[in-house]
């Protein structure tokens, strides 16, 4: 088991950049995929953003590509999601998720939400305009 604690949301202006954390304690990190997916208000949780074991991998959802990076550091057990020009439309709250046995390289497993065992808490991102 792994257990996620998202940290470093809040309010930016459009334009803006935020930095997100995702802290994982429990079974050792490096065995689990980890990706970020965001729920805005009354709207489904998407996948935002996908990272294999050992960082070599990552897959960007076309809604934040070129503004979104993933990454992580096995030897800190974090992952993280940094963000820069940020739009209203970003705002919702991000939550870490993490899997040790998903098939990450299939678009519709990656994006699909129930594919993931370990969730956190989620952090609010709020982009005024």
């Amino acid at each position: 088991q792994v257990h996620l604690v998202e940290s470093g949301g809040g309010l930016v202006q459009a334009g803006g950049s935020l930095s997100l954390s995702c802290a994982a304690s429990g079974d050792t990190f490096s065995t689990y995929i980890v990706a970020w997916f965001r729920q805005a208000p009354g709207k489904e949780r998407v996948f935002v953003a996908l990272i294999s074991r050992s960082g070599g991998s990552t897959f960007i959802s076309d809604s934040v590509k070129g503004r979104f990076t993933i990454s992580r550091d096995n030897a800190r057990n974090t992952a993280h999601l940094q963000m820069k020009d940020l739009k209203p439309e970003d705002t919702a709250v991000y939550y870490c998720a993490a899997d040790a046995d998903i098939q990450y390289l299939s678009s519709r497993n990656r994006q699909n939400k129930d594919k993931y065992e370990y969730w956190g808490q989620g952090t609010q991102v709020t982009v005024s305009s």
